[in-house]
């Protein structure tokens, strides 16, 4: 690996010693792909045993489940025409979108140092994205009988459309973090996911924990909320401990890392948390409607497009930050590799 002329040995040791951290991950001692791969090199390498490959099949193979469920809802539910189903209908293209993102977002973030950025950038874009598919369904199926038509319902999809910007904003800004400050860049990020998850289920955690009576709503989603705030607990644990491979270095590099554990119990708390809506949408439908405000056009589809063009809007102000970052910082995001052109004379 060549550098540009005029850089010193201690230079290229902290820029050889940047590029590795940037790829590494704690306790994955091997099965890393080299770090400046083709786009093809990326696709054939999911085809291959590395570190990655169960990363990017645990969520592109449940995109396809998710994509097949999609379609067979869309042939027993109206979603042209009935309004009711309009905030289902925008949860499950979020659903569908997030596991595909972070698939590609794992198998193409070896093509370069920015690459590996910009893809990550996008992932959580989707998962911030997601977060406000969830407060959509929750707002209009799961909120508790006594809480319907409250001041706090009617803000509930406003303010999680704000939390999605802002989860957005520090999970990204997260990544200029990760070299000089990992740990303040990993509870940045954390933190990142976490406050739009508690703010999501307070009307779940309201209904499942403290309500009690004729008008908690009590039905057989119950169980599948319980078991989907579940694997979302253990989806944070396992993102923030980096257990098992913390424990035993080198021995989960190919499966059973935390990475691919977490991926799995997001996409089966997804399954659980679906299965609790449609148990909801179909047994409150009745009561909801004569209660409940119907969704709008304006607070469903104008909101769901007002928030993803904010979210591009900040993926597209990263990107750029990222590129024009002063040159000791590039030096640091391992950046300035290239080829070593004719020394002058």
């Amino acid at each position: 690996m060549k550098f540009r002329s005029g850089f010193h040995v201690k230079t290229k040791v902290l820029l050889l010693f940047s590029l590795i951290k940037i790829f590494w991950e704690e306790g994955i001692m091997s099965g890393y792909r080299h770090p400046k791969s083709s786009a093809l090199d990326c696709v054939l390498s999911s085809f291959q045993l590395n570190n990655e490959t169960v990363n990017i099949w645990t969520h592109f193979l449940p995109t396809w489940y998710f994509l097949w469920r999609f379609v067979m809802l869309s042939c027993r539910l109206d979603f042209w025409s009935d309004t009711y189903n309009w905030p289902f209908l925008a949860y499950m293209a979020l659903v569908c979108l997030y596991p595909f993102t972070s698939s590609c977002a794992h198998t193409f973030s070896t093509m370069s140092t920015h690459a590996r950025h910009i893809c990550y950038f996008l992932d959580y874009n989707a998962l911030s994205l997601y977060s406000l598919g969830c407060a959509f369904t929750y707002g209009a199926y799961a909120m508790p009988d006594r809480w319907v038509n409250s001041l706090g319902h009617h803000c509930f999809v406003p303010m999680a459309a704000i939390n999605s910007l802002i989860c957005t904003s520090l999970s990204c800004y997260s990544r200029f973090l990760e070299l000089e400050w990992p740990c303040w860049s990993k509870t940045v990020r954390t933190a990142a996911f976490v406050y739009p998850f508690f703010f999501d289920n307070i009307p779940l955690f309201f209904r499942l924990l403290f309500c009690f009576g004729d008008d908690c709503t009590w039905n057989d989603s119950v169980a599948s909320y319980f078991y989907h705030l579940f694997f979302a607990l253990l989806t944070g644990f396992l993102f923030a401990s980096h257990l098992p491979e913390r424990l035993a270095p080198g021995r989960f590099d190919f499966i059973g890392h935390s990475h691919q554990l977490f991926h799995i119990c997001a996409v089966v708390g997804t399954h659980f948390q679906l299965e609790a809506i449609l148990g909801d949408m179909n047994s409150r439908r009745a009561w909801l409607s004569a209660h409940s405000p119907p969704a709008t056009f304006t607070r469903t589809f104008i909101i769901l497009g007002a928030t993803l063009l904010g979210n591009l809007l900040l993926f597209a102000a990263f990107t750029v930050a990222l590129f024009c970052l002063p040159a000791s910082i590039q030096i640091l995001q391992g950046s300035l590799l290239e080829p070593e052109g004719p020394k002058e004379k």
